[in-house]
C-alpha cells in the first residue's frame, strides 16, 4: 500500500467528520482483556462464505500484540498463517506470547483460538524508531485521485443500471450492496463488462477506513490497515479465469506485511495488487 502525505493533502485525504468514529476502531478491533496477554475479539462483518474475515483475525491478532509491548515502540513487520476457518458464532481468544523483548527489536507471538483449536498464527515485530541514511523506494504508480473515481456503493448502482447486466451478476452485486463493509473502496481503471473476459491479474483500488481514527496510536493505524489488507485481494487472481472456471472455494492460507512508515488508514491509500503465479490448486502468490 502506498499513503504518501504530500498526495493525501492534494487529493483531498483528509479527515472524516470527528463525529463519525471509525467502527474499525470502536466495535472491531476493541479487544476484551481477560487476563495477562489473553484478550477476546468478537465479530462485525461477517462475508457471505460465512467464515470468519481474515482481514479481521489479522487485525486483532496485531491488536494483542500491540498491547504487550511498550508505547516507544513501532509495528515493523507480521507474518502468520490461517490454519482453520473461522466460526462466526463463537467469539476468537488471543494468546500473546512474548517472544523477545530487546532494546531496538521485541517479537510476539499470538494464536487465535476456536473451540480450543487454534485457527490462526502470527509472529509480529516491532521496533523503535531509528533514522537511517539509507532510503529509496518505488514511484507512486500514476492513477486518478480518489475524488474523480466512483465509490463502490455508485458502482454498483452503475452496473445494475445496465439493461444487459446478466441476471446471475445483477444477483450478486445486490447481495453486494446489501453488505455493511467498514471501508471504503475505489476501483481504479475501472473495466468495462466487455473487459470482464481478458484481464491481467493486477488492479488497483483506493482504500480508507469509514469513519475517523485521528493521529492517536500509529499502532492503530497499522492494526486498520491489517484488517483491510485481506479485502477484495483474493479476486485478482481470478481476473485472467473468471469465464474460463468456477471457483467454487478460495481462502488465504498466509499473510505477510510490512510497516515502513507512518501513515493515516482513515485517509486514502492505494493498494496494488499483483498475482504473478497461479496453480497446483494452492494459494495464489499475490503481491502488494
Amino acid at each position: 500500500m502506498s499513503s504518501p502525505q504530500a498526495l493525501e493533502d492534494e487529493q483531498g485525504g483528509g479527515d472524516p467528520p470527528r463525529d463519525l468514529r471509525s467502527v474499525l476502531v470502536t466495535s472491531v478491533l476493541n479487544l476484551e482483556l481477560l487476563d495477562e496477554d489473553l484478550f477476546r475479539g468478537r465479530h462485525y462483518w461477517v462475508p457471505s462464505t460465512q467464515r470468519l474475515f481474515g482481514g479481521q483475525i489479522v487485525g486483532q491478532a496485531l491488536v494483542a500484540a500491540a498491547k504487550s509491548v511498550s508505547e516507544d515502540v513501532h509495528v515493523h513487520s507480521l507474518h502468520c498463517y490461517f490454519v482453520r476457518k473461522g466460526d462466526p458464532k463463537v467469539p476468537v481468544l488471543y494468546q500473546v506470547e512474548r517472544t523477545r523483548t530487546g532494546v531496538s527489536f521485541s517479537v510476539r507471538s499470538v494464536k487465535a483460538v476456536q473451540h480450543g483449536r487454534p485457527i490462526f498464527i502470527c509472529q509480529v515485530s516491532f521496533q523503535k524508531a531509528q533514522p537511517s541514511p539509507v532510503q529509496h523506494q518505488f514511484s507512486m504508480p500514476t492513477v486518478p485521485p480518489p475524488e474523480e473515481l466512483l465509490g463502490h456503493e455508485a458502482l454498483i448502482n452503475q452496473y445494475l443500471r445496465d439493461p444487459n447486466l446478466q441476471e446471475k451478476y445483477r444477483v450478486g452485486l445486490n447481495r453486494i450492496a446489501a453488505q455493511e463493509v467498514p471501508i471504503e473502496i475505489k476501483l481504479v481503471n475501472l473495466p468495462t463488462l466487455s473487459q470482464l473476459q481478458s484481464m491481467e491479474p493486477k488492479q488497483m483500488f483506493w482504500v480508507r477506513a469509514r469513519g475517523y481514527i485521528g493521529e492517536g496510536d500509529m499502532k492503530m493505524h497499522c492494526c486498520v490497515a491489517a484488517y483491510i489488507s485481506d479485502y477484495a485481494f483474493l479476486g485478482t487472481a481470478l481476473l485472467p479465469h473468471q469465464w474460463q472456471h468456477k471457483v467454487h472455494f478460495m481462502v488465504s492460507l498466509d499473510h505477510s506485511m510490512w510497516f515502513h512508515a507512518p501513515f493515516r488508514a482513515d485517509h486514502w491509500m492505494l493498494y496494488e495488487c499483483e498475482s504473478p503465479w497461479a496453480g497446483l490448486g494452492r494459494d495464489p502468490g499475490n503481491y502488494f
